[in-house]
């Protein structure tokens, strides 16, 4: 596929004003996470349960991924742009009124689409503006600005769901989402709509087979991919089952978003420095330091209770933060802007594969120790694996 054309785009509009819609994504995405797990758990009851749902979840999101390359040959990034962040807008906003469990998991899969293309787009319009800048410079404002939305996201989230009930927090994202669609509006970004041509499904679907095998036989694509799983599986379990464990210690929903804001704090300190920290020691030092310091803090959480237990799930937010803006830096770096719109779909189920597995390992961890405490041994495991994938040789 060659690169993207652009018709127009507002004077001054240039790779850092795509970072910079990181405030929107990270603030809405800050919020819903902050009692998307306790909404399923008030569906559920179970978090082993809950552990499935997501997994399957993430399962249809992959497959949305996988299609990516497919819609954007038929569309324009920035027409799907324009769609995705308006449906996000009202699907959530559907979603904090829904009380029927079916309308909520129906809703819950729509959305799940354009959060999916909203979270492939947005670097890829970063990397078509990136001009001399560099991905590793774009990334980091692009990770700053989602943590400075999310700072506060959790405190707003759990004073809403404490006020009104947790599904109340959805229509806090949807409101974010629609000032994150009239901000791009701002951007005056054009592109010429592609024609549209009958879709043949055996046709597209070999074609999607053809572009995932040409991605992995693509030199250091696939320790790419593994490497940027590792990372999103260690996020997922964070976000699933932190909420879930604080929780059932007994500490309150205002504590819990404490802990949540604190976690943040890590990421808006180290942000900014770990641009500068990559371009003079590399990447493979700071992937390899995340990923073996969230191992051995896995390791004290699942033995740890009470306020330590609390300060470890601060703490290891230090080791996610050092990773942050290094993870996808192996794909970014390794292929042309070209082959990144054709490739990008295949390589962000990194993001959506480890919403399977590791929800479903964790489930089997709680089924067989009989508390939530053991997903922590998961994360433990995937932390140590993915630190060996970093300096094993292409």
């Amino acid at each position: 596929m060659a690169r993207d054309k652009y018709i127009s785009v507002k004077s001054g509009v240039n790779g850092f004003s795509f970072a910079n819609l990181g405030l929107f994504t990270g603030f809405a995405d800050g919020i819903y996470n902050a009692v998307y797990s306790l909404v399923l758990m008030e569906i559920f009851a179970n978090s082993a349960v809950v552990g499935v749902y997501v997994a399957i979840y993430a399962a249809f999101c992959m497959v949305v991924g996988l299609f990516a390359n497919e819609i954007f040959r038929r569309f324009s990034k920035v027409r799907v742009f324009f769609a995705a962040t308006l449906f996000l807008a009202a699907g959530y906003a559907m979603m904090s009124f829904s009380v029927r469990t079916s309308t909520f998991v129906m809703l819950d899969y729509a959305t799940g689409v354009a959060v999916t293309l909203v979270g492939i787009l947005i670097p890829l319009f970063m990397s078509d503006f990136s001009g001399r800048v560099g991905m590793a410079r774009l990334n980091s404002r692009y990770h700053l600005w989602m943590n400075v939305g999310a700072l506060f996201a959790p405190t707003i989230a759990v004073a809403i769901a404490n006020q009104f009930d947790n599904r109340a927090a959805f229509f806090a994202a949807a409101l974010i989402y629609f000032a994150c669609w009239m901000a791009f509006n701002l951007f005056r970004v054009a592109q010429s709509d592609k024609k549209i041509t009958p879709v043949n499904p055996r046709r597209t679907l070999r074609a999607l087979i053809k572009n995932a095998v040409a991605f992995f036989k693509t030199r250091g694509m696939a320790r790419a991919y593994a490497v940027n799983f590792g990372y999103y599986a260690l996020r997922a379990m964070r976000y699933l089952y932190v909420p879930i464990v604080v929780i059932e210690n007994g500490f309150s929903k205002d504590t819990l978003g404490w802990v949540l804001t604190l976690g943040i704090i890590p990421y808006l300190i180290l942000s900014d420095a770990m641009a500068h920290f990559v371009r003079k020691d590399g990447k493979k030092k700071w992937l390899m330091l995340g990923f073996v310091s969230f191992a051995v803090m896995s390791v004290l959480a699942t033995f740890a209770t009470g306020f330590p237990l609390l300060i470890i799930f601060v703490a290891w937010q230090v080791s996610g933060a050092l990773m942050e803006s290094v993870h996808d830096l192996l794909f970014f770096d390794g292929t042309t802007r070209a082959a990144q719109t054709k490739f990008y779909g295949v390589f962000r189920t990194s993001v959506n594969l480890p919403n399977i597995i590791a929800p479903l390992l964790a489930a089997m961890c709680i089924t067989a120790f009989g508390g939530t405490s053991a997903v922590w041994v998961v994360t433990a495991v995937i932390g140590a694996i993915s630190a060996a994938l970093v300096v094993v040789k292409k």
